[in-house]
């Protein structure tokens, strides 16, 4: 239950006081998806009865309808998610895998899936290693070497046996007539298929879709994908099956196997081994709320709830959010949090991780006091960490860049779905079968076991393991348990920072859904760098030692909140989607 989370950090609540945090700089990569800028278009819905948001209008649409059908949230999900692989390729799919987080209103349970993809049972931690050393990102990425088993497939049918309500095969009808009578190419998807026409003539089948006259598709043009068409019609007849012992999962193998550049590794054993794990969220305080999100092997929730402990002993209410002070002390919380990121996040399933150590109100109050609001933290390291006789790993240089989608879904009977879905990088491994696009997940792993000292990496390439993740589902609720805001992003390891503002921002500053997802980034993942989208603190902050870079920064937000029983929906005008709510 819900509250059993609730009573076992109550005495936390009490005690806890902290900072702020982020890591020092990494290997940067490639951009995980282009910016195609701030539209200006309203996105917000209301509703009473129940809201659905997506990055795609087509994929909301489809969640709209199975939700005026009676269909629960579950239910609307899987057919956002269908169609979201259709008309939104490059962020997440079949292909692919998620991590979601669900409210069960009745009976006030709160429980999350891992979808992650897994490594080849194969797969050594020297996977993406040439000649004695590292390739580097973009090589590993158009490859087999960097596909993990999918876990999508698998993910949706366990949340409809567990959730759904209504038949199987009709939460597949509107993505089926969209891939067979087409769909209206968007101006996003157009952009990003121009910026990556090269990479996508690698691979035949990606090309001859995408490129079908030798030249990217247009915004506006008719795209239609019969190979997907036929894909949901077997998978909406057969379930999951097909991607874990029969055609899909083979025409994956022979996929993967057979890349001339990289070969990869999986087999049918890797694929028949697959398991969606349910795992307990991750959830602590924050004033006079609880946060609730994914717990490892993503990163995401782990981060934040260290950020907000360490944020929580300064009043930020007080300084307000035009106050360069407020994001000193958000950027330097930031920093410490990700160095112990990069030092001790991992797969629980591999690796021992530290997470209750890492929430120990005595080491946030200890890392807390290395913040001080006028001037930026230098040379952040991890932490030593308090009644932890665990091993003790290396700190990884790599952040992820997830080309990524996020759902949030409310149904009639008030149950909540917080979904992000992923294949990595734009169009994951830029490899295509039966219409959908496969993942290049395991570039999230750090590409050398060792650091310098030969110290072992916690997030290195093991056989079967999931890499770390930045990915954060987020619900917010009050201190009588219930729910408040819906939440989560695209955007990498950015993601993080992303949903952290807006939970600042809804919890210290008292905005909503429709202002926060609309208000500038500000947010940093290095002590004395901050990545903003407006100019408006840049002098203030460089005043007190931060280096600005003024950038578009490409999110994939999407929020509900809730505010007097009224549903509050909203997407990001950074993105196409829209919210739909009745």
């Amino acid at each position: 239950m819900i509250f059993r989370h609730f009573f076992q950090i109550s005495a936390f609540l009490a005690a806890i006081s902290v900072a702020s945090t982020i890591n020092a700089r990494a290997q940067e990569r490639p951009a995980p998806e282009i910016s195609t800028g701030f539209s200006k278009e309203q996105r917000i819905a209301k509703g009473e009865d129940f809201m659905v948001v997506s990055a795609n209008p087509h994929a909301t649409r489809a969640g709209y309808e199975i939700l005026k059908r009676g269909g629960s949230a579950a239910d609307a999900a899987i057919a956002v998610q269908a169609v979201l692989g259709l008309t939104e390729p490059q962020s997440s799919g079949f292909g692919g895998g998620a991590f979601v987080l669900y409210y069960d209103a009745k009976a006030k349970e709160l429980k999350s899936y891992d979808a992650r993809e897994t490594a080849p049972g194969l797969a050594s931690p020297f996977l993406f290693y040439k000649q004695g050393k590292p390739i580097n990102f973009k090589e590993a990425v158009l490859g087999g070497k960097a596909v993990g088993v999918p876990g999508v497939p698998l993910l949706l049918s366990n949340l409809h046996e567990a959730h759904g309500k209504l038949t199987w095969m009709e939460l597949f009808e509107n993505a089926i007539k969209l891939a067979d009578q087409g769909f209206h190419v968007s101006p996003r998807l157009a952009k990003m298929l121009e910026y990556s026409k090269d990479d996508l003539s690698l691979d035949k089948n990606a090309s001859t879709y995408f490129k079908p006259a030798g030249t990217p598709v247009k915004a506006g043009d008719l795209l239609v994908n019969h190979a997907y068409r036929d894909m949901l019609k077997d998978y909406a007849f057969s379930g999951a099956r097909p991607f874990y012992s029969g055609k899909f999962a083979n025409a994956i193998i022979d996929k993967v196997q057979n890349i001339e550049r990289s070969p990869g590794l999986l087999t049918a054993q890797d694929f028949e081994n697959y398991k969606v794990i349910t795992r307990d969220p991750i959830c602590g305080p924050y004033r006079r709320y609880i946060i609730c999100s994914m717990a490892e092997p993503s990163s995401g929730g782990l981060t934040i709830l260290q950020i907000l402990g360490l944020i929580e002993k300064f009043d930020l209410k007080a300084l307000g959010a035009q106050n360069p002070k407020s994001w000193s002390i958000i950027a330097q919380a930031s920093a410490l949090a990700f160095a112990d990121r990069a030092q001790y996040m991992a797969d629980p399933d591999f690796v021992n991780t530290p997470s209750k150590a890492l929430l120990n109100p005595d080491y946030i109050n200890s890392r807390a006091m290395l913040i001080t609001p006028d001037k930026p933290l230098k040379n952040v390291e991890a932490g030593t960490l308090i009644d932890w006789d665990g091993p003790l790993y290396e700190r990884s240089a790599d952040i992820s860049k997830p080309s990524t989608t996020h759902i949030s879904i409310i149904d009639k009977e008030g149950n909540i779905i917080s979904m992000t879905s992923s294949i990595e990088s734009a169009f994951g491994s830029h490899t295509m079968t039966h219409g959908f696009l496969l993942n290049n997940q395991l570039t999230d792993f750090s590409f050398n076991p060792f650091d310098k000292e030969q110290g072992l990496i916690a997030n290195m390439v093991e056989g079967g393991k999931r890499p770390r993740s930045s990915m954060a589902p987020t619900i917010v609720f009050n201190h009588n348990g219930e729910p408040m805001l819906v939440i989560g992003s695209a955007g990498g390891s950015r993601i993080i920072g992303y949903v952290l503002q807006r939970i600042i921002g809804f919890v210290d500053w008292n905005k909503g859904a429709e202002e926060l997802l609309s208000e500038k980034h500000i947010l940093s993942r290095n002590a004395a760098h901050i990545d903003m989208e407006t100019d408006l603190l840049a002098h203030d902050l460089k005043d007190l030692g931060f280096e600005s870079n003024i950038r578009d920064l490409n999110s994939g937000l999407t929020a509900i909140e809730i505010r007097d029983d009224i549903y509050i929906g909203a997407a990001d005008p950074r993105r196409e989607g829209i919210a739909l709510g009745q």
